[in-house]
C-alpha cells in the first residue's frame, strides 16, 4: 500500500437535506481526479442515499463505502425519552438538549449493511427523539460486519472528554470496541482548525494508546470543492430560514469541509501517518454488493390445490363470463388468451391478483374506483378482472403499451379512488400483506431553477422583488420543465434561445448576478423529504430485510428510505394508490340522486352515447366537468361539436395538459366538422393508414396510433413498435438511426418508395413527442363522460357533490355557486331544519350545508341532524335549544348559526337571537346539566308527558328592528366565505359591467386571457383593508381586498397610488381599480394598483340612477322639454331613469348616456317645483 494514499470515511452528500451539498456526481468526478479510487457515504442517521451513491460510484469506477453517522442515545434505552446530562447542560454536554450523541460505521460486508439498514430503521421506528436514534442494544444485535469509530466531536467519547470526564470516555470506548469486536472499533480524529476538536486532541490520543484503538482520520465532507464553501452558507441559510448578514444564523466555524487531496490529508495529519493509512485498510476491507435481480413480489394467498398462475388463468376465465354473459366473441377471447401467455411467461400473474383483489374489495365496500388510467387500460385481463372498465378492443388500445414481451419492466396500475376513502383501500392491503410488508415511498423535494433564485435572493438579504424579476425573466416552462441554470449560458442547451431575457438581466444588474451564481450553487440540492403522494411498496420479504425503511413523526405512517425507483430497482413493487377528488364528486352525486329522486345509477353499465349529455358538452358548458372546465377547453369543445365517445379521448388528448404541437387540437375540431381537408401523409399511404387514422382526421394524436402504423407499414411487431415509440421520445441519435434503419427496410420490403418512407419518418419523429397515450385519455375520458351526463341529467345533485367538494376554496365555491345561477338553480342558505352536513338537493334547488359555516363541526352538524330525525322539526329558536345536545349549545357556534341565517325560517330575525343567545345558552345548559345528574327525575311524571322542564327557563327574544342590509350581509359573509341570501352588488352588474374591463373571476381563473404585467380595470366593493407601513422604506402601503359578483382579489396600493386615495379607502366602498396584473409562480394572482375612481352609484341607491315617477298625465311635451333642461343644468355621471305609471302598467324607460346627472338637492328641488314632491318616491 503506497503511503501517499487516502480514502475519505466522512461525508456528507445531497442526502444529507439542507445540510449536505456535496452532489454525488461532482464527487466521484473530482475524487478520481485527485487519484482517490474508494470513497464512503456518511449521511446522517438515514440511508436515503445509500443504493444511489453505491450505483453511481460503481458507474464512476470509484469504490464505494456504505456508512451512516448515526445518532445514539446518551446511554439510555431508544424507547426512553429521558434528556441525559453528562455534567450541567450547555454547548459543551450532549447534543440535542441532551437527546443524542453521533457515531460513524460503516458496511463491512453486505450482511453488514442489511444490518445497517436494520439498525437504521428500528432508530427511526423506535428511537425517534428529534432525530432517529440508536442504542447500544441496537448496536450488539445489528453489529456484525460493521465497521464503526469514536465519532465526531458530538460522539460520546469527545462529549465525555471536552467535559474532563475521562475515566467515562475510556469506559464508552471500551464498551463499544466490545460490542464491536476490537478489530472493527477506530478511534476517530478529525483536523479543521476548530477549537472544539484541539481542546480533546491530547486525551483522545492518550484513549487510544490506553485501548489499544488503531486511529482513523476523517475530514467532515459537506461540499465537494473549496469554493463551494459559499453555497453550503447559502443553504444552510435556507434550511434554517435566515439571511447571510444575521450574526445568529446557524453557521459552520471553518471552510474546510470539502474533499481535499490524499497530498493534503497526509499533510494535515503528519504527526498521524497510521490514521491515514487506516483510511485505506478500511477502504479495502469494505465490500457490499446491492441485489438488483431480485423480485419481492407480493405473494396472494390463493385456495389449496392452486399456484398464482392457475388460480390467475380461472379468475380470468371468471371475469370474462362477468364482463361478457352473452358470450365471449373470439377476439376477446383470442385476445386473453394470447395475453394470460405473455403474463405467465413474465411471471406477473400474482401481481395481476394482487391489483384485482384489491380493487374488487373497494367496489365491494362501495367505494369508488376510477376506470383506469395509464396503459393498463390496453389489457384485456385487467378489464376482465375488473381492474379496469374499458374493453381495450373497442376503443384501439395496445396491450404492448402496457406489458412488452420484448421489453421485460414491471407493470405498473395506476389506480384512483374516492379520495376521502383511499385510506380504508390502502388500510386493506396493510393488514391482508402484512404491515412489515407495506409501506408508503419517501420522495426527495430538490430545489429547482425558479426556487433557487427565490431563496438565493432572500438568503443574500435582497428584498422579494429581486427573485420575482428574475424568475420572471426565465422563459416559460415547456411539458412542466424549464432551462437549468446551469445551462443559462451553454449554447448547446435546446432552450438556450429562450434565455436571452434573462441573460440580459443578469448582466445589466449586479444584484441579479450575484443572487444568479449563488442560486446555481442551490439548484438541484434535495431540500427535504416528502412521501409519495400515492405510491405504495408491497413486498412478499419484511421490508426491514430489504431496505432501510422510517416512520414518519406526524402520523406515524411507515415509508421507505428509498425513493420508489431505487425500491423497483432492487425487486420491490409499487402499487399507486390514487385519490381522484372527482370520483368522491360522483359517489356524492349518485347519493344524492337516490336520496332527492329515489334513483339507482349503475356507472359502469351505462351506454357511452347519450344525445343530451354531447350536447352539454358541445354548448361548452362544462364547469364542474372533470378535465373539461378550464376555458380555452369549453372554447374548442364548442368549435369541434363532439357527438362521440371518440372526441372526448381527443379533445383530453389534444388539450391536457396543455394544447398538443403543430395546432393539431385546431386541426382536429376543422377537420371533424368538414371545414378543412384531410390531407394523406403521402398518396401510398391513404388507403393503407385509413383504417388507423380515419378515427382521428388523418392526424397522430395517439401513441398507439404510431404503433399500429409501424406494425401495419414496416413489419414491426407490437413490442417492437414499442420500442420504437419509446426511441422516438428518447431522441438518442445512435438508437434513431438504429431504428431508422430497420423501419426504412421494413417498409421497403412492404414495396413503399423512399419518398412515402421518408415522409412518414418526419411525421412520425415529432408526433412521437406530442402524441398521447390513448390508453390513458380513453379511461379518464370516461370519467369526464359520466361527470357531463350527471350535469347534463341530474344537475341538481351534481352540482350540490360539486360544491360540498370546494368547500373550503372559497373562490371555487364563487365559481359553481355563479355557474348555478347561471343553470337556473336556486341555492338556499343554510337551515337547522333542511341542511345537513354538505350541500344536499332539495326538489329543484340546492341548500348550503351546516358544515361550510365558522365555527360549525362536523359532530355539531350530525347531533343537530340526528335530532331532529329523533324529536322532530324545530319549531321555534328556544325549542332547538331544548331538543339538542350540549356539544350543539356552544355560544360561538350558535351564534355562527343565526349570523349564518340557520334560524330564518323559525320566524326569528337574526339580530335579536343574537342580542339573547348567551343568556339563553346558559339558562338551557345549566338546565341541562341539571337534567343529566338527575335531578329532574324526583317529579318524573306527576306533570303529565308534555312537561319540557327547559320551557320554564326561556329567555324573551326582545322585538327589536333587524340589522341593516349590510351588516346582515357582511356577518353572512364572515360566516359563510361569501354571501348567499343577498348580494350588496345585485342590481348593479350591469353599471360596473361596464365600467371594467374584466371580471375578477376572468383574471383569476387558469386559463385567463390577461398575462402578467397586463394593466386591467376591475369594478366591485371593498370587503376588507388593511394598512401597513414597509419595514425598510417606512412608506405607508395597503392591502385591500376587491370583490364583484365573479370572486375576489387581493389589491396593493404602494407609495403614490396610495397617497391620493389613503382617506377614502373603507371597507364596503364600491370602486373601480386599474393597476398592473401580477401572476406569481405559485399560481397566485394580486393587482398592483395605480388608480381608484369611485363610480357614482352606491348598494343603497342613493348615489346610483335618479329615477323620476311621472304620471302620465303629466307627460305632455311642453312638461318633458323643461325636464330636459333641467336634466342638463345638472350634467353629472349618475343614468336617469323615468318610472311612468299609466292606467294599466308601469314602465321603467332609460335616458341617453348625454342626460346623466349629478344628484344633488338643488336637481331634487328644481324636479319637486315641475313634477310635485312625489316624483323622487319611487
Amino acid at each position: 500500500m503506497a503511503n501517499n494514499d487516502f480514502t475519505h470515511l466522512h461525508v456528507h452528500t445531497e442526502y444529507s437535506m439542507l445540510d449536505g451539498a456535496a452532489r454525488l456526481g461532482d464527487l466521484f468526478s473530482h475524487s478520481k481526479e485527485l487519484g482517490m479510487n474508494a470513497l464512503a457515504t456518511t449521511d446522517h442517521g438515514f440511508l436515503f442515499g445509500a443504493f444511489d451513491f453505491w450505483n453511481k460510484a460503481t458507474q464512476a469506477g470509484v469504490k464505494p463505502i456504505i456508512g451512516v453517522e448515526a445518532y445514539l442515545t446518551p446511554g439510555t434505552a431508544r424507547q426512553d425519552r429521558t434528556r441525559v446530562k453528562f455534567a450541567d447542560g450547555g454547548r459543551d454536554d450532549v447534543s440535542g438538549g441532551g437527546a443524542y450523541t453521533h457515531m460513524t460505521m460503516w458496511a463491512e460486508t453486505t450482511e453488514g449493511m442489511h444490518n445497517m439498514f436494520r439498525a437504521s430503521s428500528l432508530a427511526s421506528l423506535e428511537g425517534q427523539l428529534y432525530k432517529p436514534r440508536m442504542d447500544r442494544d441496537l448496536l450488539q444485535t445489528y453489529g456484525k460486519g460493521i465497521i464503526a469509530t469514536t465519532g465526531c466531536p458530538s460522539g460520546e467519547v469527545q462529549t465525555r472528554l471536552r467535559l474532563g470526564q475521562y475515566k467515562e470516555a475510556v469506559q464508552a470506548a471500551s464498551d463499544f470496541r466490545d460490542i464491536f469486536g476490537k478489530e472493527n472499533f477506530y478511534c476517530e480524529i478529525m483536523d479543521h482548525g476548530l477549537s472544539i476538536e484541539k481542546q480533546v486532541m491530547t486525551d483522545l490520543i492518550k484513549l487510544s494508546k490506553e485501548l489499544e484503538l488503531p486511529l482513523v482520520a476523517t475530514n467532515d465532507l459537506h461540499y465537494t470543492h473549496a469554493e463551494d464553501a459559499k453555497a453550503h452558507a447559502a443553504l444552510l441559510c435556507v434550511q434554517s430560514g435566515s439571511t447571510l448578514q444575521d450574526p445568529k444564523r446557524f453557521k459552520f466555524d471553518a471552510d474546510d469541509f470539502y474533499l481535499k487531496s490524499p497530498a493534503e490529508m497526509r499533510e494535515l495529519f503528519h504527526d498521524f501517518p497510521d490514521a491515514c493509512d487506516n483510511t485505506m485498510e478500511i477502504a479495502e476491507r469494505c465490500h457490499v454488493e446491492f441485489n438488483t435481480k431480485a423480485n419481492y413480489m407480493p405473494n396472494f394467498p390463493v385456495p389449496a390445490g392452486e399456484n398464482e398462475e392457475s388460480w390467475f388463468v380461472k379468475e380470468v376465465e371468471r371475469g370474462l363470463h362477468y364482463r361478457f354473459p352473452k358470450g365471449i366473441p373470439d377476439d376477446v377471447r383470442k385476445q386473453a388468451e394470447y395475453e394470460v401467455g405473455i403474463i405467465s411467461q413474465m411471471g406477473f400473474p400474482g401481481y395481476f391478483l394482487v391489483v384485482a383483489d384489491f380493487i374488487n374489495w373497494a367496489k365491494e365496500q362501495g367505494i369508488r374506483v376510477g376506470p383506469g388510467r395509464g396503459s393498463g387500460a390496453g389489457s384485456m385481463v385487467a378489464y376482465a378482472m375488473r381492474i379496469t372498465d374499458l374493453n381495450p378492443l373497442e376503443h384501439d388500445l395496445i396491450f404492448e403499451r402496457f406489458l412488452n414481451p420484448d421489453r421485460v419492466s414491471m407493470p405498473d396500475f395506476d389506480v384512483d379512488f374516492d379520495d376521502r376513502r383511499r385510506s380504508e383501500v390502502i388500510h386493506y392491503v396493510t393488514e391482508k400483506y402484512g404491515e412489515d410488508k407495506v409501506a408508503m415511498i419517501v420522495t426527495y423535494g430538490t430545489i429547482k431553477a425558479k426556487q433557487a433564485l427565490k431563496d438565493s435572493s432572500r438568503v443574500l438579504g435582497y428584498p422579494f422583488s429581486t427573485g420575482e424579476r428574475l424568475t420572471k425573466a426565465m422563459p416559460d416552462d415547456v411539458m412542466g420543465k424549464n432551462i437549468a441554470l446551469a445551462n443559462v449560458y451553454n449554447p448547446e442547451d435546446k432552450r438556450y434561445q429562450d434565455a436571452g431575457d434573462l441573460r440580459e438581466l443578469i448582466e445589466t444588474d449586479p444584484d441579479s448576478a450575484k443572487v444568479f451564481e449563488t442560486a446555481k450553487g442551490l439548484e438541484g440540492l434535495k431540500r427535504q423529504w416528502g412521501v409519495h403522494a400515492a405510491g405504495v411498496i408491497m413486498s412478499s420479504h419484511n421490508l426491514i430485510d430489504v431496505i432501510p425503511i422510517m416512520r414518519r413523526e406526524q402520523d406515524g405512517q411507515v415509508i421507505t428510505q428509498f425513493d420508489y425507483p431505487t425500491c423497483e430497482g432492487l425487486g420491490l413493487i409499487k402499487m399507486d394508490f390514487l385519490g381522484l377528488r372527482n370520483l368522491t364528486i360522483i359517489s356524492d352525486a349518485l347519493e344524492n340522486i337516490k336520496m332527492n329522486r329515489d334513483q339507482e345509477i349503475d356507472l359502469e353499465t351505462l351506454e357511452i352515447d347519450d344525445a343530451e349529455s354531447y350536447k352539454l358538452l358541445a354548448r361548452g358548458d362544462t364547469l364542474g366537468v372533470f378535465q373539461l372546465d378550464g376555458g380555452p377547453m369549453r372554447q374548442l369543445l364548442k368549435l369541434m361539436q363532439p357527438d362521440h365517445f371518440e372526441h372526448i379521448s381527443a379533445v383530453l388528448a389534444l388539450y391536457r395538459p396543455g394544447p398538443m404541437g403543430a395546432n393539431s387540437h385546431t386541426n382536429y375540431a376543422l377537420r371533424k366538422n368538414g371545414l378543412q381537408d384531410v390531407t394523406p401523409i403521402h398518396p401510398e399511404l391513404e388507403e393503407p393508414l385509413a383504417e388507423i387514422l380515419d378515427t382521428t382526421y388523418g392526424l397522430i394524436v395517439y401513441q398507439e396510433q404510431v404503433m399500429a402504423i409501424a406494425q401495419k407499414v414496416a413489419g414491426y411487431s407490437l413490442g417492437e413498435a414499442d420500442i420504437l415509440r419509446r426511441a422516438m421520445g428518447k431522441k438518442k441519435k445512435e438508437e434513431l438511426d438504429k431504428q431508422y434503419a430497420t423501419f426504412h427496410q421494413g417498409m421497403l420490403d412492404n414495396g413503399y418508395s423512399e419518398g412515402a418512407v421518408k415522409a412518414l419518418w418526419d411525421i412520425l419523429l415529432p408526433f412521437s413527442d406530442y402524441a398521447f397515450n390513448k390508453a390513458h385519455t380513453a379511461a379518464y375520458g370516461l370519467v369526464s363522460y359520466w361527470t357531463a351526463y350527471l350535469k347534463a341529467h341530474f344537475p341538481q345533485e351534481y352540482m350540490a357533490a360539486l360544491l360540498t367538494s370546494v368547500g373550503d376554496d372559497k373562490d371555487k365555491l364563487a365559481l359553481y355557486l355563479n355557474e348555478c345561477r347561471h343553470m337556473k338553480i336556486t341555492v338556499l342558505p343554510p337551515d337547522v331544519n333542511e341542511s345537513a352536513l354538505n350541500f344536499t338537493p332539495v326538489g329543484k334547488d340546492i341548500r348550503f350545508g351546516m358544515g361550510a359555516i365558522r365555527n360549525v363541526g362536523a359532530n355539531v352538524v350530525s347531533a343537530m341532524v340526528s335530532t331532529r330525525e329523533e324529536k322532530g322539526r324545530y319549531e321555534s329558536f328556544h325549542d332547538f335549544l331544548s331538543k339538542v345536545p350540549v356539544v350543539v349549545c356552544n355560544k360561538r357556534t350558535v351564534d355562527s348559526l343565526i349570523k349564518a341565517g340557520a334560524f330564518d325560517s323559525l320566524g326569528h330575525d337574526r339580530r335579536p337571537l343574537s342580542m339573547i343567545h348567551e343568556e339563553a345558552i346558559d339558562a338551557t345548559v345549566s338546565v341541562k346539566r341539571q337534567e343529566a345528574a338527575g335531578q329532574f327525575d324526583l317529579f318524573g311524571g306527576l306533570g303529565g308527558e308534555d312537561d319540557n322542564p327547559v320551557g320554564d327557563f326561556t329567555v324573551a327574544i326582545p322585538d327589536v328592528p333587524e340589522w341593516e342590509k349590510r351588516d346582515k350581509l357582511n356577518f353572512e359573509r364572515e360566516m359563510l366565505g361569501l354571501y348567499v341570501s343577498d348580494h350588496p352588488l345585485r342590481g348593479l352588474e350591469e353599471a360596473l359591467d361596464a365600467l371594467s374591463d374584466s371580471t375578477i373571476q376572468g383574471l383569476l381563473s387558469e386559463d385567463s386571457v390577461k398575462p402578467d404585467g397586463a394593466i386591467v380595470t376591475v369594478a366591485g366593493m371593498i370587503t376588507s383593508v388593511s394598512r401597513r407601513i414597509a419595514k425598510q422604506s417606512g412608506n405607508p402601503y395597503a392591502r385591500l381586498e376587491l370583490e364583484d359578483r365573479t370572486g375576489s382579489i387581493e389589491v396593493m396600493f404602494f407609495g403614490r397610488a396610495y397617497e391620493p386615495i389613503a382617506g377614502v379607502l373603507s371597507e364596503d366602498l364600491i370602486c373601480t381599480i386599474k393597476g398592473r396584473l401580477q401572476r406569481r409562480d405559485d399560481g397566485s394572482v394580486t393587482l398592483s394598483a395605480q388608480e381608484l375612481h369611485i363610480p357614482e352609484i352606491s348598494a343603497d341607491g342613493t348615489g346610483g340612477p335618479v329615477t323620476i315617477v311621472i304620471p302620465e298625465y303629466k307627460a305632455t311635451e311642453e312638461t318633458l322639454g323643461q325636464l330636459r333642461d333641467i336634466l342638463k343644468n345638472h350634467r353629472g355621471e349618475s343614468e336617469v331613469r323615468i318610472a311612468m305609471t299609466t292606467r294599466t302598467k308601469k314602465l321603467l324607460l332609460r335616458l341617453a348616456p348625454d342626460l346623466c346627472v349629478t344628484p344633488n338637492p338643488a336637481l331634487f328641488g328644481d324636479l319637486k317645483v315641475l313634477l310635485g314632491p312625489a316624483c323622487l318616491d319611487s
